[in-house]
């Protein structure tokens, strides 16, 4: 398979190598971009611990939280510009959209834009005019409505809507101080990513594979055969406390793990706590965003 710029240049921004060794991983690879990224960190040549989405299109994630907490929704909407998503109007449509979201028990988006809108008529109507107004295409992308029965939903929002996450902490304490856990969950997750909430949640094919990804690089490293096993141990569960969510380091204090920060507050009320669920969005993660200068961008907006 012909290796294009462009399929370098996207794997150098994914992983951090260097242009030339991208190339080459890539033509191991056969074009293969997930199999290119492995094949760089087996080497250590890639800085990126895990291959990450492209944050490419503009617009708000938001989250609207009912007055008992108990009911909540989460909404993403993209627009081509960041000028559009820093627009009043748009924003009072992505909490449109968030609010419908959490009033209405649906489950895909065509079911959310069938809804009748404020306005008197459809939400999709009501994009169709935003669209036409504002001169860009805009698109409801996903949404995630929460209930619970036994507990409490938290939430936020970081870098004004560009991440937004909802944590649903599984309890039958409604104290303030529980609120107040959840949005500090809410926030570690924002900023830290974990992929799963703890250990017994980790997917045994990710783990398989992380297992061979890092055998591979201690044994590209030139360490012995008989003590590469132990190591991988090591380095896997070293991997496991930055991707699972209990195990990680609070990001407000450094003294505790987000587990002892659960027990903690699970004691000051007198109640049992456990983290049920959790939703992160964060805007235009695996989307792909056509390049344009800021002039362009500018010059779009007076015409």
């Amino acid at each position: 398979m012909a290796i294009t710029a462009q399929m370098v240049k996207e794997l150098r921004e994914a992983t951090g190598a260097g242009m030339m060794d991208c190339k080459k991983a890539l033509t191991e690879a056969d074009g293969d971009k997930d199999k290119a990224v492995d094949i760089l960190r087996e080497k250590g040549l890639s800085k990126a611990a895990k291959k990450a989405d492209r944050i490419a299109a503009e617009g708000l994630v938001n989250i609207e939280i009912g007055p008992d907490n108990a009911l909540a929704s989460i909404v993403e909407v993209n627009s081509e510009t960041d000028f559009v998503a820093k627009n009043e109007d748009f924003k009072k449509f992505v909490n449109d959209v968030a609010v419908m979201a959490r009033e209405n028990d649906v489950h895909n988006v065509p079911e959310l834009l069938a809804l009748q809108h404020d306005e008197g008529k459809s939400l999709q109507d009501v994009l169709n005019d935003r669209i036409a107004t504002i001169g860009e295409k805009l698109d409801v992308r996903r949404f995630e409505r929460l209930v619970t029965e036994n507990g409490v939903i938290a939430g936020y929002i970081h870098g004004g809507g560009k991440i937004g996450v909802l944590v649903e902490l599984e309890t039958t304490s409604k104290d303030q101080k529980v609120i107040d856990l959840g949005r500090d969950i809410a926030m570690q997750v924002a900023a830290m990513n974990p992929k799963y909430i703890s250990e017994a949640d980790v997917d045994q094919e990710y783990l398989a594979h992380e297992k061979e990804v890092l055998t591979q690089q201690a044994l590209n490293e030139g360490k012995p055969a008989n003590i590469v096993e132990k190591m991988v141990v090591g380095r896997l569960k070293k991997e496991l406390k930055e991707v699972c969510l209990l195990d990680q380091v609070f990001v407000k204090d450094s003294e505790l793990t987000i587990s002892k920060l659960i027990a903690n507050v699970s004691k000051e009320v007198n109640q049992d706590i456990a983290v049920k669920k959790m939703v992160r969005y964060e805007v235009g993660e695996g989307i792909e965003k056509k390049e344009e200068n800021f002039a362009e961008e500018v010059a779009k907006q007076m015409k």
